[in-house]
């Protein structure tokens, strides 16, 4: 797949690149773990210059339900900034925010499993509706954020999803970065030239067949890529009550390696980030988003045991260290 030589940084340093391994500049510096608590709009983002990056890999931590065959009424004229957001969780609900301020008066809609939080949504400005719900209309701008847990048929609802886009604006799928094929803290080294359109990668894919989970993920990219969508795989995502670390903190004692580096992005700048790329409108791309800081799972949680934050305080990790399984 051809790059196009473009990055976006968001301010913050998060960075999204076309077709991307394990993206993530070598800067060790740890972030205030939870210095979005009142989740204020970001910059809008900036082009990057030329890069040359070194960066650790790893994984990220980590019944059925039947379509409805309904239609409901819908706007009469939907506008060329309009967008439907396929699963208005956490990150669907922070792009609707950050979208309504780029784009004053614009429609926002969002598709959900079933009508429990319908009434939230409508209080936030976002009409809801239940999936596969058929609308007269469809929409310049789709972002799909629904999780791929609780459904039988994952690629076939984004499919479906696919078919409420006009072929205007951008479609965007938000997957996660499971398909890069390394988790042993092995580095990746990408040099990106914006200047000449070179981008040299080395970051595998796990193939077809050997994980149900990733399986599930490349077949809904595919999808994506073929109706002319774009694919945004973002590492771990956090803000202060989600994330890795509360599930960490809850347990107080955790069999795994302290020293596994972990790949985050903030909820925020996954937000920012899918605007970013849909008002590009490019058509066919995969992009990388994270964050600028990795850091170990030890020195996340030691983040946390610091923060006093919460009541709570994370004991140990006591899987055996890199060096200690290399032994």
């Amino acid at each position: 797949m051809a790059a196009i030589g473009v990055a976006y940084c968001s301010s913050s340093g998060n960075t999204v690149v076309p077709w991307s391994g394990r993206f993530l500049p070598s800067s060790r510096t740890l972030i205030p773990l939870f210095r979005k608590p009142n989740f204020s709009a970001k910059r809008r983002s900036s082009m990057a210059s030329p890069l040359q990056l070194q960066v650790h890999a790893c994984s990220t931590v980590g019944a059925p339900n039947e379509r409805l065959d309904l239609e409901v009424s819908s706007p009469s004229l939907v506008g060329e900034n309009d967008l439907l957001i396929i699963g208005p969780g956490v990150l669907g609900r922070m792009v609707a925010e950050q979208w309504r301020k780029e784009y004053p008066g614009c429609q926002i809609f969002g598709q959900t499993m079933t009508t429990n939080h319908h009434d939230e949504l409508v209080k936030i400005g976002i009409n809801p509706s239940l999936r596969g719900t058929r609308s007269p209309q469809q929409f310049p701008f789709v972002i799909f954020c629904a999780p791929p847990y609780r459904t039988a048929d994952y690629p076939g609802d984004v499919r479906l999803a696919a078919s409420n886009w006009s072929g205007e604006g951008s479609f965007i799928f938000t997957s996660s970065s499971a398909p890069y094929d390394c988790n042993d803290n092995g580095s990746c080294n990408e040099v990106l030239n914006l200047l000449q359109h070179i981008v040299l990668l080395d970051s595998p894919i796990v193939p077809l067949g050997r994980s149900p989970r990733t399986d599930i993920l490349l077949k809904a990219e595919s999808v994506v890529l073929e109706l002319g969508g774009c694919v945004l795989r973002l590492a771990g995502l956090y803000k202060a009550d989600r994330g890795a670390h509360n599930y960490w903190l809850e347990k107080g004692t955790v069999e795994v390696r302290p020293d596994h580096i972990l790949n985050l992005i903030h909820y925020e700048d996954a937000a920012s980030l899918s605007i970013s790329i849909m008002k590009k409108k490019l058509r066919g791309r995969i992009f990388l988003g994270c964050d600028n800081n990795p850091l170990s799972r030890q020195e996340m949680m030691d983040l946390v045991n610091s923060s006093g934050k919460f009541s709570k305080k994370f004991e140990a990790f006591t899987g055996k260290l890199i060096s200690d399984v290399s032994k």
